[in-house]
Parts: structure tokens; sequence; C-alpha cells
């Protein structure tokens, strides 16, 4: 299981949500900056999504094979 991948998945979501927020805040919604850390925020999102689907997925063959 790689739940510290997730945990540092999570952490890093969260950072780069703040600094969005932040940056957004100052320079507008539509600006460049912003909308570079909304796709770089959609991208670790997707990562992190597909990490928990393949995760999901690893413990239920396991418990099948288990039963």
């Amino acid at each position: 299981m790689q739940f510290l991948e997730i945990d540092e998945l999570e952490l890093r979501i969260e950072q780069l949500r703040n600094k969005m927020i932040e940056t957004a805040a100052v320079t507008g919604l539509s600006s460049n900056i912003t909308l570079y850390y909304s796709q770089k925020l959609d991208q670790l999102i997707t990562i992190y999504q597909n990490t928990l689907k393949k995760e999901t997925s690893e413990i239920l063959m396991n418990r099948n094979k288990a039963v």
C-alpha cells in the first residue's frame, strides 16, 4: 500500500489550493498565474483520484484472494 504517497498528494493539493486562492485574491480569478495554479491543481487531483482507485482495486483483489 502507498498511504504515504496518498498523504503526500493530499498535502501538496492543499498547499497548491491555498497558493491558488492567495494568488486569485491578488491577481484575479482569470489571471494567467491563477489559471496556471488551477491547471496544476487539476493535474494533482487527477493523480490523487487515480492513486486512490488503484489502491482500492488492490485492496479488493487481495481481499478476494484471501477468501
